[in-house]
């Protein structure tokens, strides 16, 4: 038998290599700023050491449990796209009993970390693990599952914002709907290039039920909501002129990644779904973060 030494000599370390890509940890950036956004803006500043190390470990971990759970639910549908199959619960570097183990570490410490946000964190903690898990069976039944998707992010915002202040405010809940929209919108054109799989698998995504043009169209029109939702929620903010620079500068990117797919070509879908949306959120957040930290000394201040 050949001697791996990583494997040896670490296993632990192996297994957590192989957990954090299964999960796709690099993913979190989709989320957390959006979390984070909710949280220095129910603060008006920094929300205090504890609220913010408490937020991204629960962050993270409901993340980590949802791609855990979703991976487990559809490990017989990734065995058979010749896109997933090195995905490490069907190649087996990791078993079913280690991942149901994962979810069960991962649902704890998130309840735990709620338990010591607040109690309202802590009561709701049960139905966001509830809501983040059910959105893996979506796409079984309905064209609609990347809002199903989407409607898991939705939650960042408010749950940052409720992090901080226990209360369910217009505020989060404007700029959760335009993360909805944001999530859905990269989701659909990131599976434009499983379209034929999924129609004959008889999966319901989007451009397997109604067709690749269909769902270019889609997700331009969701992430135009995006941009609107975004705007709002600047708006019943009191957010300054720092915010909405990145604001625009958000609303170009989702616009330019646009231009990037097309029904013949999915070459840079990757680029379109991961790169320039990371850029997104952290632009946005940066954004945020200046126009509280910065904004309130006007740019007309340096010139009158």
């Amino acid at each position: 038998m050949r001697f791996d030494p990583k494997k040896r000599l670490l296993p632990g370390l192996h297994t957590l290599i192989v957990l954090s890509r299964m999960i796709k940890i690099e993913h979190s950036i989709f989320a957390l700023p959006f979390a984070y956004v909710g949280v220095f803006w129910a603060a008006g500043g920094w929300p205090g050491t504890r609220v913010f190390v408490l937020l991204t470990l629960a962050m993270v971990l409901i993340r980590s449990f949802a791609m855990g759970f979703n991976r487990l639910a559809d490990a017989a549908i990734d065995a058979a796209n010749p896109r997933t199959r090195n995905r490490p619960l069907v190649t087996g570097e990791l078993t079913p009993l280690q991942t149901k183990m994962f979810l069960l570490v991962c649902a704890l410490g998130f309840w735990a970390a709620c338990w010591g946000l607040n109690e309202l964190c802590f009561v709701l903690a049960p139905f966001a693990l509830i809501w983040s898990a059910c959105y893996s069976f979506a796409k079984r039944f309905t064209p609609l599952c990347h809002y199903a998707l989407g409607s898991v992010h939705f939650l960042a915002p408010i749950a940052g914002w409720i992090a901080f202040e226990p209360v369910i405010a217009p505020v989060p809940v404007v700029l959760g709907l335009g993360v909805l929209f944001w999530v859905a919108g990269f989701d659909i054109l990131y599976a434009c290039q499983d379209a034929d799989f999924d129609r004959e698998h008889g999966l319901f995504s989007a451009p397997a039920r109604w067709g690749i043009p269909a769902s270019l169209t889609l997700s331009t029109f969701s992430h135009v909501n995006t941009v609107i939702f975004f705007g709002l929620a600047g708006w019943l903010q009191g957010a300054g002129w720092l915010y909405h620079v990145a604001w625009g500068l958000v609303s170009i990117l989702l616009l330019f990644e646009h231009t990037l797919i097309s029904e013949t070509d999915m070459r840079r879908v990757n680029l379109a779904f991961f790169t320039l949306n990371g850029v997104v959120a952290i632009i946005f957040l940066l954004g945020a973060l200046a126009d509280l930290f910065i904004a309130p000394v006007s740019p007309l201040s340096f010139i009158f």
